[in-house]
């Protein structure tokens, strides 16, 4: 064969090939625009065809159009209620958002934010029930959780765009609701499925994010809807963990402090006070202090003095070492407790320069990165102690 019929072969397997993969894009672009999208079998022929044409353009370095088509499709899909399909596909567009090191713009947050509007409106007119729904909100979880780490990763805000930490959070909060309940507690260490979506842990997920997205008020109107503490959840050395209302309000209140965000730390609590605490928080103070008088110390109280502690200088670092001793049961029993133990360790390095062992600041500096993943001793001032309290009690926070 000469070179010129071999290139001419060649020119023509190569025109055969472009129009069988534009026959393909051809297809697919009908189907997305076709009525019968809303059936399973044809929204499956798209979903296989939109993967392979995503990864063709990645394949050729068109990382727009692979995105840009990988958005359209699913939110195509999701249109169609077609939502377990479409979260095949949203699961791919979170990957190669990554993959492509796709620039975390308002445009690109705008579009998940659509997407996921979508997929709770498609999940609202399928009106599935039971495991079912727990499964697709699970999934929608983990594309959410994905782009969140996509921001972190490229973007410039510090653990994650907030409106992603936001959406995530609410994602969360949907999950505890129809997720099992948590009241046979297991051990930290088992992570078997049935636990890790449960409804404490979607509860403390749904705070934590909501912490990171700077909005305080959400966490205060979560808390409202929950149970106030029972007469066995206040008991002094109860063997039960916190009321949920309760541990999620330290559990925030820690994070917040941890990341000095003492402004929304300050708003959290005079929202609980305001609006959720029923107890006077004067009898809180005195039952905090007292010894014989049968009750456990008040989330409240402790998250009070927490941040007076915080505001003030190194030399409140014996107040809060006291005060971490005086709650450790309260947060050995939260859901989680190393996690709160890194916060606390977190606390006492930044504010007090309470020095961690190496194996605690290990362990500290890893859980603070997942956000996007006791201090040291020394003596109570019963001085410094008192004048804290009183100056808590003449601000209105006590």
């Amino acid at each position: 064969m000469s070179a010129a019929a071999a290139r001419r072969r060649k020119q023509l397997q190569a025109r055969k090939k472009n129009d069988d993969q534009d026959a393909v894009n051809l297809r697919l672009q009908a189907l997305l625009a076709s009525d019968e999208l809303g059936d399973e079998a044809t929204a499956y022929e798209a979903l296989q065809l939109a993967q392979s044409q995503v990864r063709k353009r990645i394949k050729s370095a068109d990382f727009p159009a692979a995105t840009g088509l990988a958005y359209e499709a699913s939110l195509s899909l999701l249109k169609k209620n077609r939502v377990s399909v479409a979260s095949q596909l949203l699961s791919l567009l979170a990957e190669v958002l990554m993959e492509t090191h796709t620039e975390v713009s308002d445009e690109w947050i705008g579009r998940i934010e659509e997407l996921h509007a979508a997929h709770q409106a498609a999940l609202e007119e399928l009106t599935v029930t039971g495991p079912e729904k727990l499964r697709l909100q699970r999934l929608q979880k983990e594309f959410l959780s994905k782009t969140l780490g996509w921001s972190n990763d490229l973007g410039t805000v510090r653990f994650g765009h907030t409106k992603l930490h936001e959406l995530l959070g609410h994602q969360c909060w949907t999950i505890s609701k129809i997720s099992p309940s948590a009241s046979t507690d297991k051990a930290d260490d088992e992570e078997d499925e049935e636990y890790t979506i449960s409804a404490v842990a979607m509860r403390s997920e749904a705070v934590t994010n909501m912490a990171l997205a700077e909005n305080p008020t959400q966490i205060v109107d979560w808390l409202k809807t929950l149970s106030p503490p029972t007469p066995e959840q206040t008991k002094m050395g109860h063997q039960c963990p916190p009321a949920d209302r309760d541990a999620l309000l330290t559990r925030s209140l820690l994070l917040l402090c941890t990341i000095e965000n003492l402004r929304d730390a300050n708003i959290l609590l005079h929202g609980f006070i305001d609006s959720v605490e029923e107890r006077p928080m004067d009898d809180l103070l005195k039952s905090y202090m007292s010894k014989d008088d049968g009750k456990s110390p008040a989330h409240v109280v402790f998250g009070s003095m927490l941040l007076k502690v915080c505001e003030k200088d190194k030399k409140t670092g014996p107040l809060y070492s006291w005060l971490l001793r005086s709650f450790k049961k309260e947060m050995d029993f939260m859901f989680k407790p190393q996690v709160i133990q890194s916060y606390t360790t977190k606390i006492g390095k930044v504010y007090f320069n309470i020095q961690p062992p190496p194996s605690m600041l290990s362990m500290m500096e890893n859980m603070m990165g997942m956000m996007g993943g006791g201090g040291g001793g020394g003596g109570m001032n019963p001085a410094m102690m008192q004048a804290a309290l009183a100056q808590a009690q003449a601000g209105g926070m006590m």
